[in-house]
């Protein structure tokens, strides 16, 4: 099973294994957005990111995941970025995930799916020399915790583009649990995932196969009354074609 170093500034970092998924998807500890907070949400990955980007060589690359998730009893949704960094170097090897500890903290579910996207990009790039260390942080316009597997067809997406070279087109996010071979699994709480989507400029949101129409939504409603694409997609392949415009 895969290892996760998590690190703090100034603490010293620590191994803690993932441990397995379950169905659930809860976020905690943050308030519901209000209009002053949009700036304040873009502040935080503008931050990181002269923090980060100094300190990259040429052969070092960045990738922005993008990430939904639901706060439990107030119809908002959160939205939320991985900073994926990845130093190419010759050590170690074979390739390191590191989780870094910032503006989102989370739970052993979510990093549990972390590292079950992070080898399964790594099975589908042999021809990709994998080394050195993938460092991947977390921001949010305010601190939150958050757990559950709802992000592991994003994050398998996201490791796929950062090995194959390629990037993630803005605009569009994607929901679903990652399952055997590729597969996109299914989710809750999609109506407020699609409008935190909505309130950070998404144009489109893909959602697993099937799950358009349920005992307690319309997502077609909801994304005409949003004025938001609303795709369904199977594999973790045909995410990454809307998302990236190229194969993996």
């Amino acid at each position: 099973m895969l290892r996760l170093l998590y690190e703090m500034p100034g603490i010293k970092a620590r191994e803690q294994t993932s441990k397995s998924l379950v169905e659930t998807d809860q976020v905690a500890r943050l308030s519901p957005p209000t209009m002053r907070t949009r700036i304040a949400r873009i502040i935080p990955i503008f931050f990181m990111l002269t923090l980060w980007l100094p300190r990259l060589s040429l052969a070092e690359q960045v990738l922005e995941i993008p990430v939904l998730a639901a706060i439990p009893f107030n119809q908002q949704g959160i939205f939320e970025v991985l900073l994926v960094r990845w130093d190419k170097k010759a050590e170690p090897s074979p390739v390191r995930l590191q989780w870094i500890l910032a503006g989102v903290k989370f739970g052993d579910t979510h990093l549990g799916a972390m590292a079950d996207a992070f080898s399964y990009a790594v099975n589908r790039t042999p021809p990709v020399r994998h080394s050195g260390t993938v460092s991947v942080q977390g921001i949010a316009y305010q601190p939150v915790g958050s757990d559950g597997p709802s992000a592991g067809a994003v994050m398998a997406v996201g490791f796929l583009a950062l090995f194959n070279g390629d990037t993630i087109q803005r605009g569009i996010a994607l929901t679903g649990t990652l399952e055997t071979e590729g597969r996109i699994g299914r989710v809750g709480n999609l109506p407020d995932k699609i409008r935190a989507a909505k309130r950070e400029g998404y144009r489109t949101v893909l959602v697993p196969r099937g799950q358009i129409y349920d005992p307690q939504w319309n997502l077609q409603s909801v994304g005409f009354e949003l004025n938001i694409d609303v795709k369904e997609v199977d594999t973790i392949d045909d995410a990454y074609l809307l998302m990236t415009g190229r194969r993996p």
